[in-house]
């Protein structure tokens, strides 16, 4: 299995700069003489981005898609922005449940478990993100916190829960520049494979990416553990540079 890459700007960009940003890693990507053979690509921008990416991407190795999907299939819900409505923009991923719509806009584990429902009903593969933060971590309840949250998921899509990709972000490490050590970060994801074993037989199919300030120079260390299966890159992934460096140290 790949590893997987995925990108997430955030609330960045511009339609100027998003057009340099991509040509840029795609030059790179030309250029290069092993093009990370060991990785697939993708970038989460902004919904009013997605035409955009989707136009610009869409003969590349990159794979684009949403950093959010609404809990409802449609209807008045102003400002939502449906699956189905990224499924138009040939989106491949969702992220859901980030731990910035869990602190700032209270989203809870089942409100992040029918987004990811909705997501796959609609063809859209959605990256649900867990993670602790740092009372919680120095408290001893990573565990049971990252658990909780997969296991509302779990609950909800059922058997298709070979078909998500899970994100464990440390909250205390995104966008801090600190970093969980390679073994800290192994054990949770370990906990989470062990935890997605025991709801299907095919759990080794799930990507467990690893999302908590993941850069050129720690990518290699994180991603030569075991249950470490690919990055969801937040500052790094505004740099082309960067990006294709973490994408470069997937083997």
């Amino acid at each position: 299995m790949n590893k997987l890459i995925v990108g997430n700007w955030k609330m960045n960009g511009s339609l100027a700069g998003n057009e340099s940003l991509v040509r840029t890693m795609l030059d790179g990507l030309a250029a290069a003489p092993a093009p990370a053979p060991h990785a697939d690509l993708a970038l989460c921008a902004p919904a009013v981005y997605l035409a955009q990416l989707q136009g610009l991407l869409k003969a590349s190795p990159i794979a684009w898609g949403a950093q959010d999907v609404s809990a409802h299939e449609q209807g008045a819900y102003t400002g939502e922005v449906a699956a189905g409505m990224l499924k138009d923009f040939a989106c491949r991923y969702a992220i859901v449940g980030h731990s910035e719509r869990r602190q700032y806009h209270g989203e809870t584990d089942d409100t992040v478990a029918t987004k990811a429902q909705r997501a796959l009903a609609a063809g859209v593969t959605p990256i649900v993100c867990v993670g602790e933060t740092l009372t919680q971590r120095e408290t001893g309840q990573t565990e049971s916190v990252v658990k909780r949250q997969l296991a509302a998921v779990i609950h909800t899509v059922g058997h298709c829960i070979t078909e998500i990709v899970v994100a464990y972000e440390p909250v205390w490490a995104i966008g801090t520049g600190k970093t969980a050590t390679p073994e800290m970060a192994q054990e949770v994801h370990a906990v989470l494979r062990a935890q997605l074993a025991a709801a299907s037989t095919h759990a080794k199919r799930v990507h467990i990416l690893y999302g908590g300030s993941m850069n050129g120079a720690n990518a290699a260390s994180l991603l030569a553990q075991p249950d470490i299966d690919g990055g969801l890159i937040g500052g790094a992934s505004l740099k082309a540079v960067d990006f294709l460096q973490i994408a470069a140290a997937a083997r």
